[in-house]
């Protein structure tokens, strides 16, 4: 019977404690197909407030040509506030120890070096802090960056999140992505060489994709040699280009029952060494599907769909 192997698990093992990742979304930042370095307008699903409750927008955004930061002072105040404000509940609801700093809304890479730098050692420098996890997207690292992080590594746990979202290329055109999976390929093989975490984000119900292509997109970020994974489905929130096809009537969000089909399919194809981040997500911000609103049913219809596959919580 094979057990699921969750990020949780791996934590606690390695560090014998109770660890949790605390949610940071830093003012300034963005994306390359939100400016118009690869795109305009992101990708179609995109609503950062959704994935963040910390989020917070600002006028000014960095990119990786930035040559001054007038922003830095206030980025490494938010980043402290967020931290502190954060952590009592970890610990009330969790138990939490030890923490990771999760840099998560927007490109947490696509920044000058020395901001990135600064912000990285200020969340490494509270206390109980074990390490950092960096989201951001595959065209928008450096090598620079990736040695900085390799350094870091060697005293701190580093975690390197990628969207991939999936590895169908005329997916990735219709959502409006800016890069096609061969950057993916290169990015994480280089980032694995160095020897850095690497947890891959896929999302389940992208436009005109079926449950073949979800799986194919799981054995080809199988074959990456990521250390963990996130699985999402893809829901519809307000202000969103996504949005607007569905109000056309030209997308149809992925149901309950093919998601969680698709879930414990691609589970099954994990190795027993890669772990599972996130089975699911939903947001109060929600224009559809309706099922995604209501995260601890999801999470019920979950788990029982695994024990019916003989997989053990």
């Amino acid at each position: 019977m094979k057990r699921l192997y969750t990020f949780g698990k791996y934590l606690k093992k390695k560090f014998k404690t109770n660890v949790k990742k605390v949610p940071i979304s830093i003012p300034g930042f963005t994306c390359p197909n939100i400016d118009g370095t690869v795109a305009r307008g992101g990708c179609v699903f995109c609503e950062n407030e959704s994935f963040s409750p910390n989020f917070t927008k600002e006028k000014f955004t960095l990119n990786l040509q930035s040559q001054e930061n007038p922003l830095l002072e206030k980025q490494l105040k938010s980043l402290e506030s967020q931290f502190f404000n954060t952590i009592p509940s970890l610990k009330k609801y969790y138990n939490a120890k030890k923490f990771i700093v999760y840099f998560q809304s927007f490109t947490n890479t696509y920044a000058p070096f020395e901001t990135l730098k600064a912000l990285y050692e200020k969340a490494l420098s509270f206390p109980d802090v074990i390490g950092i996890s960096v989201g951001t997207r595959t065209d928008s690292i450096t090598d620079e960056t990736l040695e900085y992080l390799k350094k870091l590594s060697e005293k701190y746990e580093v975690w390197v999140e990628y969207g991939i979202q999936t590895s169908n290329d005329e997916t990735l055109k219709k959502i409006n992505r800016g890069h096609d999976f061969q950057n993916v390929v290169e990015t994480i093989t280089k980032t694995k060489k160095l020897g850095l975490n690497v947890c891959g984000h896929l999302i389940f119900g992208l436009p005109g994709e079926t449950q073949k292509d979800m799986l194919k997109s799981v054995e080809d970020s199988i074959k990456l040699n990521i250390d963990s994974i996130k699985f999402h489905p893809l829901y519809v929130t307000e202000n969103t280009l996504l949005a607007l096809e569905y109000k056309k009537g030209n997308f149809t969000p992925i149901t309950e029952e093919e998601y969680i089909d698709t879930l414990v399919k691609s589970i099954k194809m994990l190795p027993e060494n890669i772990s599972i981040q996130r089975m699911t997500a939903g947001t109060e911000n929600l224009l559809a599907p309706e099922w995604c609103k209501y995260k601890s049913s999801q999470m019920s219809h979950i788990q029982k769909a695994l024990k019916e596959a003989g997989i053990r919580l």
